[in-house]
């Protein structure tokens, strides 16, 4: 009766299949991301329950989707159920969560599996919560496989009157439709009933009818119907004392049982067939793939050779242009390298030809000033002291821009901007230098607004304003002015000008004065080479800064020396 019970079970999932398997193809297009669970969806519908067991558990280890744990644990629970491994089946159908979409389905299939494993009571109590749902029963479910498998474990629970009530409503439902192979289980069930309570008068007649129901089924399962119809016959004719019945039924039987043999034998012969002529077909293959392998070998060989040759002829351009480009580069820095050089040769000579010539002019000035000394000549000697006094500072300020100078060419100095109230910083630069321009009868004017503030370090802005004054005070003339103010803009710059009534330059002059290299310059009166190093210095410092540097002049009309500041924020 087991063996029966597997039969219905596997034999009648035709129609809920169906509607199980439009469900998962729609799944695998919405995961198809997900390889491993359509791979499996797709070995469940070919029922290669191996393939669905291997890559079901694949997409488990690395899931973290319910749904599609779900549909997994459903395909390993249904493999295990064909491969008559129940207990494996119950495992997986208890990991399936009340939340999937056919979950009464895999409760169903719990029971089944309850069932195969003898555990009747708690199957039936699974069956019997998914017969109460009435009309709401799902379509993937088929009730007369759902009432046949109700009245089965009533019938190994021995309460044969439940199952008899259960097997009856099961054969109601498969006349009123035309499932042959239902119908024939079902008066098979309901025969082993009555004939298990020995109630042959009940059960011959569901026999007849199942054995008459046999002949009309087609096919293989329609020839293992009716041999199981046949010895059914021959076993009731036999129990009747009717023994030349029951030999015809006997008979009956061996000659379906050997047509299904002959069945078997004429399905392995072509299966036999087929696998040759699979086999030889491959070979053609192999042999083709080898020809086709062979012309992609050749084929690769030369694109592989050409390439080669391409890439060394490549890499030879390459290095020669990098070769060619370096050289450039190479001489462009020693054409550089030198003008430096030659430059700063020249500095080094001018510079100390300035400070022996001061040397020379103290030492001169000295002697007047001993001299001076010894005649009480005190007039000359007021006049000896202010040339001294010249003179050094003439000295100090050639030595300050050269240490300036050289700290800030190797990164020494200290550098930090900040807010600087530009009027105070102004004045303490202008104060030393108010009896320099008071002794040559100049006028000074500082005009800088209070309200103004710049972003800049300090002790370079007081570097840059001493040169540039230093230079308007030289030439300027006496009885002349030297003027400070600043210009009202809207570019986010303070632009302080420095603007003296001197000999002023020419185009060329000025443009040479603000060309970034480092550049000996003419002094204005021409009676001697100048180092530049101080307007050099300037412009470094203001571009350090973050500021700008611009000279607006004419010849023998004055000069603006114009230093643009980032305003503070």
């Amino acid at each position: 009766m087991l063996l029966m019970f597997s039969f219905i079970l596997f034999a009648q999932e035709e129609k809920s299949e169906a509607v199980f398997f439009a469900a998962i193809k729609m799944k695998s297009k919405e995961y198809k991301e997900n390889t491993n669970f359509v791979k499996a969806q797709y070995y469940y519908r070919q029922k290669k329950w191996n393939s669905v067991l291997f890559y079901a558990m694949k997409q488990l280890n690395g899931n973290t989707n319910q749904e599609i744990a779900d549909y997994c644990h459903f395909f390993r629970g249904f493999a295990f159920m064909h491969l008559h491994l129940y207990k494996q089946a119950k495992e997986e159908f208890n990991l399936v969560s009340n939340k999937f979409q056919f979950y009464e389905l895999s409760q169903y299939k719990l029971g089944q599996a309850m069932t195969e494993l003898r555990e009747f009571k708690e199957s039936l109590a699974i069956l019997k919560e998914i017969e109460n749902l009435g009309d709401k029963i799902p379509a993937s479910i088929d009730v007369i496989n759902l009432t046949v498998d109700i009245g089965l474990c009533y019938l190994f629970l021995k309460e044969f009157e439940k199952s008899e009530d259960y097997f009856l409503r099961s054969i109601a439902l498969a006349e009123r439709g035309t499932n042959l192979k239902m119908l024939f289980s079902c008066y098979n069930d309901i025969a082993n009933l009555y004939y298990e309570q020995y109630l042959d008068a009940k059960a011959i007649p569901y026999f007849e009818k199942a054995y008459q129901i046999a002949k009309r089924i087609d096919g293989g399962i329609g020839i293992s119907s009716r041999e199981t119809a046949a010895q059914n016959m021959a076993v009731v004719e036999e129990n009747r004392f009717n023994y030349k019945a029951a030999l015809k039924y006997l008979k009956e039987r061996y000659k379906l049982k050997d047509s299904m043999n002959n069945q078997n034998k004429i399905w392995e012969t072509a299966q036999i067939e087929k696998k040759f002529a699979i086999k030889q077909k491959q070979k053609q293959l192999d042999l083709l793939a080898a020809e086709k392998q062979l012309r992609e070998t050749e084929r690769n060989s030369l694109l592989f050779s050409s390439g080669l040759l391409v890439m060394l002829l490549g890499t030879g351009v390459y290095f020669y242009r990098q070769k060619v480009k370096t050289n450039k580069i190479i001489l462009e820095q020693k054409a550089v390298l030198d003008d430096l050089n030659a430059t700063k040769d020249k500095l080094f000579s001018i510079v100390s030809h300035d400070l022996r010539s001061s040397v020379n002019a103290l030492k001169s000035s000295n002697s007047k000033l001993q001299n001076s000394l010894a005649t009480k000549n005190y007039e000359a000697l007021d006049t000896q002291l202010i040339t001294n006094n010249a003179i050094a500072t003439g000295a100090y300020n050639l030595l300050d821009n050269l240490l300036n100078w050289a700290l800030l060419q190797t990164q020494q100095s200290f550098f930090y901007q900040e807010s600087g109230h530009l009027q105070t910083l102004v004045k303490h630069v202008t104060f030393n230098y108010e009896p320099i321009m008071l002794n040559k009868s100049i006028t000074f004017k500082q005009l800088i607004p209070a309200s103004v503030f710049v972003f800049v370090d300090g002790d370079s802005f007081k570097i840059i304003l001493r040169n540039l004054l230093d230079n308007a005070i030289k030439f300027c003339p006496e009885n002349g002015n030297v003027s400070i103010y600043t210009r009202a803009t809207e570019d986010g710059f303070s632009h302080l000008v420095i603007e003296d009534t001197g000999t002023g330059m020419t185009e060329s002059k000025r443009q040479e004065l603000l060309a970034p290299t480092v550049l000996l310059s003419k002094k204005g009166k021409e009676e001697g080479v100048g180092t530049g190093l101080g307007m050099q210095l300037c412009k470094s410092l203001i571009q350090k800064n973050g500021g700008q540097f611009d000279i607006e002049t004419k010849l023998n009309q004055g000069t603006k020396m114009i230093v643009m500041l980032p305003i503070a924020k």
